[in-house]
């Protein structure tokens, strides 16, 4: 099935390989009894093929190979999503000599046909879980292929450079000389592609993980409450008393288009019980790592020893300082506090009754989104991905040190050789089973 289980309006169920159109037409009776022609969508009804017996109004499109996604012969039925219906389709399927897909088979065999690599294959499941509206476009930039070309044209430059330093090593008698200021500039620029692109992971990770922002904050200064009232439901347990918190928890939250990671954690004070002391323990253990702090304060209660080394966590991180229970008589000024927050945002709330959570929610997304240049093309959204980066990186590096060094030219080309051979794996040129199945493997079913 292509679309998610569930009941709904439509639902399709796929099949590709050489018997997809003989297994469909089994399954698929069109309104004029003929065959399926390619790429037309032809109106007809479901049959059970064991009993001859209808059971829905159907559409179903062949797509004739190669003109399909997995450049076998394709066909798509599509019928009403009731779970039942689309598990008899599955059925049938299957007793007419189909089977099960794998998860991501059908991207896998695109991949394997040629019509994608595994840089595209890895975009089309980030467009299908794309969690904002940018994260889809940068998905859908490299599904077109911009991601790929540009490493494509990174590894013929290698491939170019390794072919100058192996004619003075296969020709001597030519009197070849090598260029090493020439190469030595040449190298460097490609490294500072493959750096650019090192350094974009972050974005990537930011747009497909959520910018993780920590709650922090005195016991019973409202951090779980506060959490709520963002997500908007009751996720946290909420009590007058303090060390309620003792583990962290973790939500998304979208604000414009851009998605959050919110932590709300214990409070961090004096623990009075060893359980809790590992949750404190945790909890600034949370704060170092997050990107961003959301810094909580009771402005019924002065400012505090407790608080003043809580701030101190926020030293070199982006932050908002956040002025809680604004419905109770202050005994903190939000003048007291601009000395200590040197010129971050100072937002004053009340949780409790949802007052001013819109402009928090506004000063959160201005100060914590990634901000992205819509013409920036290139992302890369995954470990592997970045890893390969950086290991072809370090070839480069070794490349030059032995270039600046003085050291044979068999040396410098093995260096440039490996580079290239890391770009082929990275775009799936040239192939790995363990790459290729840990990549598909995290597919859904149906594409």
């Amino acid at each position: 099935m292509a679309t998610p289980p569930g009941q709904g309006a439509l639902g399709i169920v796929r099949l590709s390989g050489a018997e997809a159109l003989a297994i469909a037409q089994k399954i698929f009776r069109t309104n004029n009894g003929q065959s399926l022609r390619p790429w037309q969508l032809t109106p007809g009804r479901l049959v059970d093929w064991e009993k001859e017996e209808a059971f829905d109004e159907a559409t179903a499109v062949y797509f004739q190979a190669p003109r399909s996604y997995t450049r076998e012969d394709m066909v798509e039925i599509i019928c009403h999503g009731s779970p039942v219906i689309l598990e008899a389709v599955v059925r049938l399927g299957i007793k007419a000599g189909a089977r099960m897909a794998h998860a991501g088979e059908f991207t896998l065999r695109a991949y394997l046909h040629g019509r994608v690599d595994l840089l595209q294959a890895e975009a089309v499941n980030d467009l299908i879980q794309a969690t904002s509206l940018r994260q889809a476009r940068l998905s859908f930039r490299q599904l077109g292929g911009q991601l790929s070309g540009r490493l494509g044209r990174l590894r013929q430059e290698l491939i170019h450079l390794l072919s100058q330093v192996e004619a003075t090593i296969e020709f001597p008698e030519e009197g070849i000389e090598l260029d090493r200021t020439s190469l030595r500039a040449q190298i460097s620029s490609i490294m500072a592609d493959i750096e650019k692109l090192i350094r974009s992971y972050e974005l990537g990770q930011a747009l497909l993980q959520g910018i993780k922002i920590a709650i922090v904050g005195r016991a019973n200064v409202g951090k779980s409450t506060l959490f709520n009232a963002l997500l908007e439901r009751e996720r946290a347990i909420v009590s007058p008393y303090p060390g309620t918190t003792r583990d962290y928890l973790e939500e998304k939250i979208k604000i414009n288009d851009s998605i959050f990671t919110l932590v709300d954690m214990a409070g961090l004070d004096q623990p009075a019980h060893p359980v809790e002391a590992e949750g404190i323990r945790r909890a600034r253990a949370l704060a170092t790592q997050a990107n961003g702090l959301l810094i909580l304060l009771d402005v019924s209660q002065p400012l505090s020893e407790s608080d003043q080394e809580i701030i101190s966590l926020a030293e070199g991180k982006k932050a908002i300082f956040v002025l809680n229970k604004i419905d109770l008589p202050p005994r903190l000024e939000k003048e007291r506090l601009r000395p200590w927050a040197l010129g971050r945002p100072i937002i004053e709330i009340s949780a409790l009754n949802g007052v001013n959570l819109e402009g928090l929610k506004q000063a959160i997304a201005e100060v914590f989104a990634v901000n992205i240049d819509e013409s920036q093309e290139e992302v890369i959204f995954h470990w592997r991905e970045k890893a390969a980066l950086e290991a072809i990186d370090e070839s480069l590096r070794k490349a030059l040190f032995h270039l600046e060094s003085d050291s044979s030219e068999e040396i410098i080309a093995e260096e440039l050789r490996q580079a290239a051979h890391l770009l082929g794996e990275l775009t799936g040129e040239i192939k790995s089973e363990e790459i290729i199945n840990a990549i598909f493997s995290q597919f859904c079913l149906g594409k």
